[in-house]
């Protein structure tokens, strides 16, 4: 089957679910925090400080979001004070080189996307 047969044959709940997953890997730090698990589990404190500009509220919530999806596993351990890690998912890391091959394709055709604005934006004028 051709990409564009297997685009064409897309229904309604596949639709969707190609949606939500788009929506919640590509908000601003979906994949960022993805990239920073990928080789190795890290505590919430050692994700904020690699990640910078993130919030706290906000790399709490885009976790729990993560977390929801099965694509991080989040592991309490019993200890004083309670020490919590994070890690990728097996999911997860299918994902990786799929998003690698998103990035490299951005970066590849960014040069022509902002030309193709520029001009589209001078024809608006």
């Amino acid at each position: 089957m051709s990409d564009h047969q297997k685009v064409c044959a897309i229904k309604g709940d596949q639709g969707r679910a190609i949606r939500a997953l788009l929506e919640r890997i590509g908000d601003k730090w979906a994949l960022t925090i993805i990239a920073m698990l990928y080789t190795r589990r890290l505590r919430f404190t050692e994700l904020q400080q690699r990640i910078r500009g993130i919030s706290q509220r906000m790399l709490s919530l885009t976790l729990r979001k993560l977390e929801r999806d099965g694509l991080v596993i989040r592991t309490v351990h019993a200890e004083v004070p309670p020490r919590v890690e994070y890690e990728l998912s097996a999911l997860a890391t299918t994902l990786v080189p799929h998003a690698v091959a998103l990035a490299e394709w951005a970066i590849e055709h960014n040069p022509e996307i902002d030309a193709n604005r520029a001009a589209h934006d001078e024809r608006q004028r």
